[in-house]
């Protein structure tokens, strides 16, 4: 990360915001007035290592920042003249109707702001060929949506004709389009941002980052994560029930996770009874003596039964890609390793004349479906409520994020530059490696 710069961090504003937030009216004559708004210095610092910070000192530079979210004194938007719109797009993930519903409360409680209004089926709402209806928010309509799983505005995939969104932007009168999505929504966020931009348009996009992979960038986690693998580990109890209820029983549970494993590692680490984690970010070999199947072999005959946990976008190395097929947002559509996992393991045991009981399990859609748990419940409604104070003040192009256990606004090209991964040599996946037992490498070199 020594390529970093400032500059990749700084937010986008609208112009100067000169009118006075409603909600330091409020808070004018407390004494905690001063401490509870933010203004432009306050940064959150990237490193926060004492060598980062010694380094620092002795060069004289500016440590690399990051802006930090919050409520301003000046806004950019008058309240009693602002439309806000809201959309989501992508897969389902736990939390989305947390997110909306503090969204619109965040906006009419906040702000005052009475025009709010919820954009149907993803992008596709923005294009009029579709027929997507616009949808009136307000907190009545979204005080009960929290107890619900998936999105009260549906969603969608697929890339949509930018000149045609900002259209309807500009034909609604829209000043602030909140976007609820993950790398491909923010992406689309950032390149509508660029059209209004081109056009001189005074929209501000703000971002919401949702994927239950949590593999959005420069961010300690994304909602629907926590979410995801509580859900998830509360099946891979259940599948080691299985395992373990038949004589050298296999359960193979697949976790969503298509270039990223944190669902399927924490998971794991949440139900220490796992014996084999597959994640993309560590590639294995099936066959051979330091194979996977060799390992299972091995752990099988010893204990008579095995548990093994499977990041979808795990193994892809052992699929021939010369047919590579991509889903509606451009994203590879990954071979099933699952499948694959139990009909190999199955193969390999009958040749090994060894008698073996495969149990396969997916659970992904259900789990991405799910309500969100507590936890998750605050984290979207802070992530909410962060992503008004920010457009209200004039901030766009900025997804909101969390980092060092603060709040922040990132500009979303610095999010999606890369997919957050996990580190192999880090604490997460040493820590995977000891809860398992597995062994270090499964590659057959």
């Amino acid at each position: 990360m020594n390529d970093l710069k400032q500059e990749d961090f700084e937010v986008k504003k609208l112009g100067k915001a000169t009118l006075v937030s409603p909600i330091y009216k409020n808070y004018a004559e407390e004494e905690i007035s001063n401490e509870l708004f933010i203004d432009e210095s306050r940064k959150i610092v990237y490193d926060a290592s004492l060598s980062s910070y010694k380094n620092t000192l002795e060069s004289g530079a500016e440590p690399i920042s990051f802006l930090k979210a919050g409520p301003r004194k000046d806004i950019y938007f008058d309240p009693s003249k602002t439309k806000a719109a809201i959309v989501t797009c992508g897969g389902l993930c736990p939390g989305i109707n947390n997110v909306i519903r503090g969204l619109v409360n965040g906006l009419y409680y906040r702000y005052k702001v009475r025009n709010i209004w919820g954009i149907q089926y993803g992008y596709q709402g923005l294009i009029p060929e579709y027929g997507h209806e616009m949808k009136k928010l307000t907190p009545e309509v979204v005080k009960d949506i929290h107890l619900f799983g998936g999105t009260i505005l549906g969603s969608s995939r697929g890339r949509q004709d930018i000149s045609a969104m900002v259209d309807a932007l500009e034909r609604e009168n829209i000043n602030i389009l909140f976007t609820i999505g993950g790398d491909g929504t923010l992406s689309g966020n950032h390149v509508i941002n660029e059209e209004i931009e081109r056009r001189g348009l005074k929209i501000v996009t703000a971002g919401i980052p949702k994927t239950i992979d949590n593999d959005v960038n420069f961010m300690t986690k994304t909602f629907g994560f926590d979410t995801a693998f509580t859900t998830a580990a509360a099946v891979v109890r259940d599948a080691h029930n299985e395992a373990t209820g038949a004589y050298n029983g296999v359960a193979i549970v697949k976790l969503m996770g298509r270039d990223s494993g944190f669902i399927a590692a924490n998971a794991a680490l949440a139900m220490p009874d796992v014996n084999f984690v597959l994640v993309p970010e560590n590639e294995f070999d099936l066959h051979g003596e330091k194979g996977f199947l060799a390992a299972l072999k091995e752990r099988v005959l010893d204990r008579h039964h095995a548990l093994v946990v499977v990041a979808e976008g795990a193994g892809q190395n052992l699929f021939d890609h010369e047919d590579v097929k991509k889903d509606k947002s451009g994203n590879i559509k990954h071979k099933d390793i699952g499948v694959h996992l139990k009909d190999e393991i199955n193969k390999f045991f009958k040749s090994e004349d060894i008698e073996a009981t495969v149990k396969y399990i997916d659970p992904s859609y259900i789990i991405r479906s799910e309500v969100a748990i507590p936890a998750d419940s605050v984290f979207c409604n802070d992530l909410a409520l962060n992503a008004v104070h920010g457009a209200m003040a004039g901030l766009t192009d900025f997804v909101v994020g969390r980092w060092h256990n603060q709040f922040t606004y990132l500009p979303i090209p610095a999010a999606t530059a890369s997919r957050k991964k996990i580190d192999v040599n880090g604490p997460l996946w040493w820590a995977v490696l000891e809860t398992t037992g597995q062994p270090l490498k499964m590659k057959d070199e």
